[in-house]
């Protein structure tokens, strides 16, 4: 039973024993999400936030629990969407996109790899030694800061949650990449870069699911084809195995990377980043990684 109301629970948060009904979790969700938007000084009044809008259940809770949470304010939604060109999986979740986008009556706007870099994903990693995963993530971080910016968007909100962020802070633990872990710390603001917010960062992959369910949110619940080929899915698993043993092991630590990030701060200043010369875009050095992968497919970067 439900610890406030009494009514039959959906939900044992295992962190404090509590139980809790649909109402009073969809509450207790949101509730959460705004203090963490707060607490990092997230998003202000008049700010037009661009969300990266997948159409999985992580883009898809953020998109509603934003608009639902911001009612009232000034602030305006705009949504983004980028087709990596992944066939038989990224149909149907630009699909889903388009119907949360349409349900709460928020703008939403489509950039895909084959129209910014005139090859697909699928067809960018045949025969190349690369990571699908690499591709896909330089390409699409390029595509949605320059849609954001082209838009006026002075923040973009991902849907990053507990997982996610666990799963980065264990894999720069892996790899000793001290330099690259304590770049999840708060930026300052660069020229041309619009700034990153992760409005979903304290909540766990379950519960945004269980969100999704309970809110009538319709999200696809299908993992990328390539998702099983990264160090990430072996984190994943690895995490997922010590948290079903030692349940609050993704919070510590992500915590214990909080903790370390404050005892070094200073330490580790943030580099400034240069225009790369071929498109324009922020990056550190001459040219961006996503110009340097462009050629290697045989695309010309051009300046937008």
């Amino acid at each position: 039973m439900c610890t406030i109301c009494n009514r039959p629970a959906v939900i044992h948060l295992k962190h404090d024993g509590t139980r809790l009904c649909q109402q009073h979790f969809i509450h207790y969700f949101e509730a959460k999400v705004q203090g963490t938007i707060l607490s990092g000084g997230m998003i202000a009044e008049k700010e037009r936030i661009a969300v990266a809008l997948s159409g999985g259940k992580d883009s898809t809770a953020l998109l509603f629990c934003l608009h639902r949470i911001l009612s009232g304010r000034e602030v305006e939604l705009v949504a983004i969407t980028v087709d990596e060109g992944i066939a038989g999986y990224r149909d149907d979740t630009i699909q889903a996109a388009k119907a949360i986008a349409r349900q709460i009556g928020v703008e939403q706007h489509i950039v895909s790899f084959q129209e910014e870099y005139g090859c697909c994903l699928d067809r960018m990693v045949v025969g190349r030694k690369v990571a699908p995963c690499t591709y896909c993530g330089v390409f699409r971080k390029h595509a949605l800061n320059r849609a954001a910016r082209s838009l006026g968007a002075d923040k973009i909100a991902t849907g990053h949650n507990l997982d996610d962020e666990a799963q980065t802070v264990m894999m720069n633990y892996l790899k000793g990449d001290f330099e690259r872990l304590m770049r999840l710390r708060p930026r300052r603001v660069q020229r041309g870069l619009v700034p990153r917010i992760k409005p979903l960062r304290s909540m766990p992959e379950k519960e945004i699911a269980l969100y999704c369910m309970l809110s009538g949110i319709f999200f696809q619940s299908r993992e990328c084809p390539y998702a099983g080929l990264s160090l990430r899915a072996e984190v994943r698993d690895m995490i997922n195995a010590l948290e079903s043993q030692f349940p609050g092991t993704k919070l510590s630590t992500v915590k214990g990377f909080e903790r370390l990030a404050e005892e070094e701060q200073g330490q580790w200043a943030q580099m400034d980043l240069a225009l790369c010369r071929q498109c324009g875009e922020p990056c550190v050095g001459e040219r961006c990684k996503a110009c340097q992968l462009r050629e290697e497919i045989g695309r010309p970067s051009e300046k937008h």
